[in-house]
C-alpha cells in the first residue's frame, strides 16, 4: 500500500510539474518575451527552488532514515533475543519429539521474523521516498498557483 501511495503521490507531482515547465518553457520561447525584468527574475527563482528543493528534499529523507534505523535496529535486537531463547529451548530439549517441535517452533518464529523485518523495512523506504517527495511537491503546486496567475 505505501508504494501505491508513493506512486500516486509521484504521477501528482508529475502533472503538476507538466504545467509549470509548459507555462515557463512557453514564455522563455517566445522571441518577444525574454527581455523582461520579470522573465530573468523567473529564471533566478525557477534555479533557487530546485536547489533548495534539493537540499530540504535530501534533509527530509534523512531524518526519517534516522528514524527508520533506529525502528529496524530494535526489531533486530528483538528478534536476536527470541532467537536466543528458542535456541537455549532447543538445548533444554528433554526428548526427541520435544527438540522436534521446538525445532518446528524457531524455524516457524525465524521465517515469521524475516517476512515482518522485510514488510517494515519496505514500507520505511517508501516512507522516506514520499517524504522526500514533500518539499518538490510543495513547490511545484506554489508555481502552478502562481503562474496561472499571469
Amino acid at each position: 500500500m505505501m508504494w501505491s501511495q508513493l506512486a500516486w503521490k509521484a504521477g501528482e507531482l508529475a502533472l503538476s510539474s507538466s504545467q509549470v515547465i509548459g507555462q515557463r518553457a512557453g514564455r522563455f520561447l517566445n522571441p518577444a518575451v525574454g527581455k523582461e525584468a520579470r522573465d530573468h527574475g523567473e529564471l533566478v527563482l525557477m534555479g533557487r527552488e530546485k536547489v533548495e528543493a534539493m537540499l530540504e528534499s535530501a534533509q527530509a529523507a534523512g531524518v526519517r532514515a534516522l528514524v527508520m534505523n533506529g525502528q529496524l535496529l530494535s526489531l533486530a535486537f528483538s528478534q536476536a533475543m527470541s532467537t536466543s531463547a528458542a535456541f537455549m529451548s532447543l538445548a533444554a530439549s528433554r526428548s526427541p519429539e520435544q527438540l522436534a517441535g521446538r525445532q518446528l517452533e524457531l524455524a516457524r518464529d525465524i521465517t515469521t521474523g524475516s517476512v515482518v523485518a522485510a514488510s517494515k523495512l519496505s514500507g520505511a523506504t517508501a516512507r522516506i521516498a514520499r517524504s522526500a517527495l514533500v518539499p518538490v511537491k510543495k513547490r511545484v503546486k506554489k508555481n502552478v498557483r502562481r503562474l496561472a496567475r499571469r
